[in-house]
């Protein structure tokens, strides 16, 4: 089960306050004290209570042994409190066990609550930028980029919820060398080919001309070297190479031609993604691209010069001085003028800010640019942002195939797209293995593969912390048991299953009698809501997903061991149906905010 991590749940602080009353009242009678210092935490696993009363503290003003102390603090509170059915005490602690009637009545509040967990945005929220994906326009996006993707949208969604106005932004790498390859070979060997005209999809195909460009280069340095060139010399020499140099320069001088083909390839591979982001579910509210971006932070360096934050070598470059800080020198502008990543990734955040106003942004990166977002955000705070403190980097860690790590350049890169597909036929295999789609249409059988395929994709990338590195196993991802998305999609079916059987109106009895097994599930389910401020908080998905984990699992024995349709009575009935709807309701909206979808019908 979720273990609540650091996490206060809104019924344990409202059943504090309770008892922070009570127990005043209780010092005072007890032993003529003053409101003391009042602890609690949370009751370890191995003993009965839902909260602990910390008795050391009260030890003071009892002038009593710590067991004395819990005694007679227990047994007052049992007396006078009708929260409190039983306590036992372990050394210096006070195990409290709140009543059932309590946990009913904060069932029943949350039943009838809509949006549970979810925080409305109220005016004059604080604005969250959350920067994800970013990818060059010389190939499609890759496994790596699932990651990013996934995790960049799902903390923007979770920030959302939790009442907080959010902005999902992007920076298209859409200029520079790499980009004038691919224009390159598919000037050279493309022979006018275009999506239409290939049937390939937009991304895909400039992507097959940067590796075509690779594929050309290594075979003139090899010529070269074989000719008595060195190696370093002849991949400065190589024709090709020259050749994407000098469209580099033709595209900073704005060549009409150049930039035609520029413009015309790169809205090819804006088609491509905007088809992968649809099949991902994911958007954005404003693109940015380094072609517009490149040159802003270029104004930034004078005023850095004029107050002594950066300083100009010999040579003509600008650089910045972090070793007081525990880093090093870092270059800002090169010795010819021209900007370095770093200038313009702080050109475009002055000018985000001047675009949203926000409070905070959060940038999903891998963890190889640790260093360069450190010093990013240590310049704009010596520049003079106040809101630079509130810059984040979300550094995750690289993502693994059984096969091994991925590779680039020689088109053995693991396709998003062909992923996705992949997850699609896996799902499809499983399901029809299993059996579970008689008397369903073929529209809707395709609907499923695609909700389950996707689904095990996002939930096994998303469940992982984030700062850790990760091994995706496709075909474990799609298991329908485990910590797997099918397996919660599955429950969440189940759940409708119910209702759909029951099909009558629920009406809940004022009081009923509880299990303890029932009175642990609405305990883990009321967690919800500040299960999303925390993940909000601390910008991870992993938390999210190992609760809805936790709460299914923790069903799924409630299920498989209790009647629900055909309890002994009509109030019985009406409530466990209720519960489970509610717990469906928990699971489904957590879902949504990792941007997956769940199935009426499994």
């Amino acid at each position: 089960m979720y273990d609540g991590r650091s996490i206060f749940t809104q019924t344990k602080a409202m059943i504090e306050q309770i008892l922070k009353v009570e127990i005043a009242q209780c010092l005072s009678k007890l032993y003529a004290a003053d409101e003391q210092n009042i602890q609690f935490q949370k009751t370890r696993k191995e003993f009965d209570g839902d909260i602990t009363l910390v008795v050391f503290p009260l030890l003071r003003a009892s002038k009593k042994s710590p067991e004395r102390t819990a005694e007679e603090i227990g047994n007052y509170l049992k007396e006078k409190v009708a929260e409190v059915a039983d306590f036992n005490v372990v050394k210096g602690f006070l195990n409290l066990s709140i009543a059932k009637t309590y946990w009913y009545s904060q069932f029943k509040q949350a039943y009838t609550t809509s949006n549970y967990g979810i925080v409305e945005e109220a005016k004059g929220a604080p604005t969250y930028l959350v920067e994800y994906s970013s990818p060059n326009t010389n190939k499609p996006l890759h496994l790596g980029h699932i990651r990013n993707i996934l995790l960049g949208y799902s903390v923007a969604e979770i920030i959302k919820a939790s009442g907080k106005n959010v902005k999902k932004v992007q920076i298209i790498n859409d200029r520079g060398i790499h980009i004038c390859k691919s224009m390159v070979a598919w000037q050279d060997y493309g022979d006018e080919e275009t999506p239409e005209s290939s049937g390939i999809k937009g991304d895909h195909l400039v992507g097959k001309y940067y590796v075509e460009f690779d594929k050309h280069y290594k075979n003139q340095i090899a010529d070269l070297v074989a000719k008595g060139m060195d190696q370093e010399k002849a991949e400065q020499e190589a024709p090709i190479f020259k050749q994407a140099q000098e469209m580099l320069i033709k595209w900073e001088a704005k060549d009409p031609d150049v930039m035609a083909l520029w413009k015309k390839m790169n809205g090819w591979v804006y088609d491509g993604f905007a088809l992968t982001y649809d099949r991902l579910g994911v958007d954005f509210d404003k693109n940015y691209y380094e072609s517009d971006t490149y040159l802003l932070g270029k104004k930034v360096v004078d005023i850095g010069l004029e107050r002594g934050i950066f300083y100009r070598k010999n040579d003509g470059s600008v650089w910045i001085d972090l070793s007081d800080e525990g880093l090093d020198e870092k270059i800002i502008l090169r010795a010819d003028g021209t900007a370095v990543y770093m200038t313009q990734d702080i050109g475009t955040a002055i000018q985000r800010h001047e675009d949203f106003a926000f409070s905070n942004m959060a940038y999903t990166v891998g963890n190889e640019q640790d260093y360069h977002f450190k010093v990013l955000f240590l310049i704009l705070d010596k520049l003079g942002y106040a809101w630079a403190k509130n810059c984040y980097h979300l550094s995750y860690g690289m993502v693994d195939l059984p096969s091994g790590k991925m590779k680039s350049r020689e088109g053995t890169v693991v396709d998003a797209d062909d992923l996705m597909q992949d997850m699609v036929s896996t799902a499809k295999t499983i399901a029809q293995e299993l059996g579970k789609l008689e008397g369903m249409s073929d529209v809707d059988a395709n609907t499923l593969y695609e909700t389950v395929g996707i689904g095990a994709l996002k939930y096994f990338m998303l469940k992982v912390d984030p700062k850790k590195r990760m091994l995706f196993n496709p075909e474990e991802s799609v298991d329908f048991n485990g910590n797997t998305g099918p397996f919660i999609q599955y429950t969440y079916a189940r759940i409708q299953s119910l209702r759909r059987k029951f099909n009558k109106e629920i009406q809940l009895s004022d009081t009923i009698e509880i299990s303890i097994q029932e009175k642990q599930i609405i305990k883990s389910f009321i967690e919800f809501p500040l299960v999303i401020q925390e993940a909000a908080a601390i910008y991870s998905p992993a938390l999210l997903t190992n609760y809805i984990y936790g709460l299914v699992k923790e069903y799924n024995n409630y299920y498989q061991s209790t009647v629900i349709l055909t309890a002994e009575s009509d109030q019985l009935i009406h409530f466990r149906l209720a519960l489970s709807l509610k717990l469906g309701e928990i699971i489904k909206t957590g879902m949504n905010l990792l941007g997956i979808r769940l199935p009426e019908r499994m």
